[in-house]
């Protein structure tokens, strides 16, 4: 698929096209609201995968069939519904965020028996028909409609998406009254260790909005177990090997993204251990596509996929001790890995230091 169509600017677009877009991506907040934010994600993993695959086919194909212009189903598949705006991260997922984040102070009875952090974090729960939430998860998936297309018509060298994801999740933090970033219970932001010491939050520390929230762990890993440096670097060797290879077999940079949005089912059905890594075979893959072209060698290609994969994970990981663990809403860390990743890449690309950016339409 072509890039450039994950950034397509409003700047230009006729007005009625606007309106539609406007209106679907309303609806698709609602949706990540109704469904969750990580089931709506899942669904983006399985239309992507179904986009990738189709577009992997025809490739193949080579135009012998006449169905259609090459290429064209499947970039409507990958970048009109996976990427855009019936379950585009930044619509339905971001959707699904802002209602966490909102029912998370609204409606603190809704909790479910079990859930260990603060509500608003709860990006697995299905918040159904509840009308005021599905408005919160419309407003908010226009809203990241409007970032993303904003970041594409200006030329923000990043992903627009994922910078989208992040900053809608900021917003919503802050919209619904909670700490921009929250207070450290330990030594500073990235010490995870009140965490493993099981140490409580009090109602007066100034970390949590309501009293209510006392008592709840002081320190909120994203992850409880994917949290420690090792093995989370370890993880993202070899979550990016495994997504550059699929990249030089198959020339498709979202495919490994698909695989590990799509095992994300396992985790929300509670499989315990289930590791997240989108971020890592996302940008595992990137670096695989600008490490071939300039050595030639898929074996060089292969370890760059694999540093890259580790660097975004420890992206993920020092983003997340800095803007999830103390506070009560989710940001996303793969989000704000891939922002910042595709970043150093695109500015990299502009000073002519790479010989391309990735997937970014530069």
């Amino acid at each position: 698929m072509d890039p450039v169509l994950l950034q397509i600017p409003v700047v230009g677009m006729e007005v009625d096209q606007f309106l539609l877009l406007f209106i679907t991506a309303l609806a698709g907040g609602a949706f990540g609201a109704a469904l969750g934010a990580l089931p709506a994600f899942i669904f983006t993993g399985f239309l992507v995968f179904l986009g990738e695959g189709l577009a992997i086919l025809e490739r193949n194909l080579d135009g012998a069939l006449d169905v259609a212009s090459r290429g064209e189903i499947a970039t409507g598949v990958t970048s009109v519904i996976g990427f855009g705006a019936i379950t585009g991260p930044h619509i339905a997922f971001a959707g699904g965020v802002a209602a966490s984040a909102y029912a998370g102070m609204k409606y603190p009875e809704m909790e479910p028996e079990g859930w260990d952090y603060h509500f608003g974090k709860n990006i697995l729960y299905a918040f159904g028909t509840k009308p005021d939430i599905l408005a919160v998860g419309a407003v908010f998936g226009a809203l990241g409609m409007l970032i993303a297309r904003f970041s594409g018509a200006i030329g923000l060298p990043t992903d627009g998406i994922a910078l989208s994801v992040v900053l809608t999740a900021v917003i919503a933090r802050v919209a619904f009254g909670y700490p921009l970033v929250g207070k450290a219970a330990g030594s500073s932001l990235l010490d995870m260790s009140p965490f493993e010491r099981e140490e409580k939050r009090a109602a007066t520390d100034g970390g949590e909005v309501a009293a209510e929230h006392a008592d709840r762990l002081a320190t909120e890993p994203w992850l409880p177990h994917q949290y420690k440096w090792s093995g989370v670097t370890a993880i993202g060797l070899v979550a990016g090997v495994l997504a550059g290879y699929i990249w030089l077999q198959t020339q498709s940079i979202f495919l490994g993204y698909a695989i590990s949005a799509m095992s994300l089912l396992f985790l929300q059905l509670g499989v315990e251990k289930i590791p997240v890594t989108h971020h890592m075979t996302l940008i595992g893959a990137v670096g695989a596509v600008l490490f071939l072209p300039a050595t030639g060698s898929q074996f060089v290609a292969l370890l760059a996929a694999g540093i890259f994969g580790a660097i975004s994970a420890i992206l993920g990981e020092f983003t997340q001790r800095i803007m999830y663990s103390h506070s009560g809403t989710h940001v996303d860390p793969p989000a704000m890995a891939i922002a910042i990743a595709m970043l150093f890449v695109g500015i990299l690309y502009l000073l002519n230091l790479l010989p391309n950016a990735g997937y970014l339409g530069l």
